[in-house]
């Protein structure tokens, strides 16, 4: 790469940086004045550099979204705007929902967590795919056909990345970050941690919607997968690294930060080191099962064909 493509491409990361820090700002005024009077712990990363941290990952992360597509325009943007709403804001914020409500989430605040991620979505991603060069197609790229999967296989793939989804994250649950006593004092569950299966038995009888709400995840943080298998001109296994890592890390990067809503950075460390655990081998997982049909159950253990 020659000096006027480095000058291009980092002015483009600062310009796409800035404008990330602007519309997360905007996005965020808006539950300012309702977020809990809670003092919370310092973040993994501290201050202004965490910030900065936090800000590159995330552009870095939107970037290689936009430029590893063979779409463009219109098509690449609404539909990786949609993607990336489903797995940053809506996922993220269902489960906040279904956890943190009466803890540090109130019934003013959880409407105003799904709003705070549209102006990143729907606003930066477009401008995105402007400013990276992503407005016309510049290759034959845009018309390679779909690898198509029998409905009957398809269905039961999606049953088993529900399956699979629910042994990470139970699994990951447990073993992670039910480890840390904070943890469990934050979620009502203080004292000693109960055996792995006395636990998941007593979980099964004092909140029997938890798995299926987590099924339901799976097929959404699928749904979101879709776009970036479907549309990828990247082998399959970076594009596995790739959906590995946009599952973990706009969900995981905002709690190297200070958040009033999980104040105890303890806690906050436990979910990072679970999400990136669970999350990127998901991720991993959805590309193997969906970037083309296998003939046979030894087939889902052979080398990938390549795209």
């Amino acid at each position: 790469m020659n000096a006027k493509l480095i000058f291009i491409w980092t002015g483009r990361t600062a310009l796409l940086l800035l404008l990330f820090f602007i519309l997360f700002a905007i996005g965020s005024m808006g539950i300012t004045e309702v977020l809990p009077d809670t003092v919370s712990e310092p973040g993994l990363v501290p201050g202004n550099l965490g910030f900065l941290v936090f800000g590159l990952l995330n552009t870095l992360l939107i970037m290689a979204l936009i430029l590893s597509s063979r779409w463009h325009g219109w098509k690449l943007a609404l539909v990786l705007a949609f993607a990336y709403f489903g797995a940053v804001t809506f996922l993220t914020q269902i489960e906040t929902w279904y956890f943190m409500s009466g803890i540090t989430v109130t019934s003013e605040l959880l409407p105003r967590l799904f709003i705070m991620g549209l102006p990143v979505a729907f606003i930066y991603i477009p401008l995105g795919v402007l400013i990276l060069g992503k407005r016309k197609a510049k290759d034959s790229l845009e018309t390679k056909a779909a690898v198509k999967i029998p409905i009957k296989q398809l269905v039961l793939k999606l049953v088993g990345i529900a399956v699979l989804y629910i042994v990470f994250y139970w699994g990951a649950g447990y073993f992670i970050a039910w480890q840390n006593p904070d943890l469990r004092a934050f979620y009502n569950s203080p004292g000693a941690i109960l055996p792995f299966w006395e636990h998941a038995t007593n979980t099964l009888d004092s909140n029997p919607g938890l798995f299926p709400f987590q099924a339901l995840r799976a097929m959404l943080w699928t749904l979101c997968a879709i776009p970036i298998i479907r549309g990828t001109k990247l082998k399959v296994w970076r594009t596995a690294v790739l959906v590995g890592l946009f599952f973990t890390i706009p969900q995981v990067s905002g709690l190297m930060l200070e958040n009033p809503l999980m104040p105890s950075a303890s806690v906050r460390l436990s979910h990072i080191i679970e999400g990136l655990t669970s999350n990127f081998a998901f991720g991993m997982l959805i590309v193997w099962l969906l970037h083309r049909k296998h003939s046979s159950i030894p087939d889902l253990f052979s080398v990938a064909k390549k795209k």
